[in-house]
């Protein structure tokens, strides 16, 4: 399959009765879910949803930056604790595990994921893995920003799509930004949890990788 190919795959927007199948089976499986139409939508959906002096984590994430959540969860006159300010204020040769254990147990963990699965799975790749803990039991709340191109069929058409399409993007972008390349370290699947924990915000939009 050609580059080109394999982006039109996995950016096309889905057909309204494939999204409302995948909202039915993500609440199945656990997850409270919303679609919104745009990105300022998406933006204030999120941060009217987290009280005022919570501890936030705002996770590596194109659709945080592009949806503008980032800044504003970590502006630092903002309403929120920044666990991500607070976690780089500190020295990462001497005090690596104080950074994990603010950046691992916030109150509201927030990112994206690479792919939802028609039948109610959220999947998410990571080089390091530093986000995964808190998605899967750190945190106490997590919001995950999704553009409904992430929607696939399946499981195996989620790991098709993280390494056909969201790890050349993130390797391109990597080199840019660090000088370095990118990979895929670990993979979390998020097959079903317990009710309240996990938002899903859907914006009817192409955001993210």
């Amino acid at each position: 399959m050609t580059t080109t190919a394999a982006s039109d795959r996995f950016t096309a927007l889905p057909e309204e009765h494939a999204l409302q199948a995948t909202v039915v089976a993500l609440e199945e499986h656990g997850f409270s879910v919303e679609v919104v139409d745009d990105l300022d939508a998406a933006r204030q959906a999120v941060l009217a949803r987290i009280p005022e002096g919570s501890s936030v984590m705002t996770n590596a994430s194109m659709t945080l930056t592009e949806t503008g959540i980032a800044d504003a969860i970590n502006d630092a006159a903002g309403r929120w604790n920044s666990a991500r300010n607070a976690m780089f204020a500190l020295d990462f040769a001497t005090q690596a595990q104080e950074m994990k254990a603010i950046g691992g147990q916030p109150d509201y963990s927030l990112g994206s994921v690479h792919a939802v699965t028609r039948d109610g799975t959220l999947v998410i790749a990571s080089a390091s893995g530093s986000q995964l803990s808190s998605y899967a039991w750190g945190a106490a709340n997590v919001i995950f920003v999704v553009g409904v191109q992430k929607l696939v069929p399946t499981l195996e058409a989620a790991h098709e799509r993280i390494y056909q399409h969201s790890l050349p993007l993130e390797d391109a972008r990597a080199q840019a930004a660090y000088g370095q390349h990118s990979q895929v370290g670990k993979v979390l699947e998020i097959h079903q949890e317990l009710p309240g924990r996990i938002h899903v915000v859907l914006i009817r939009q192409q955001v993210g990788f």
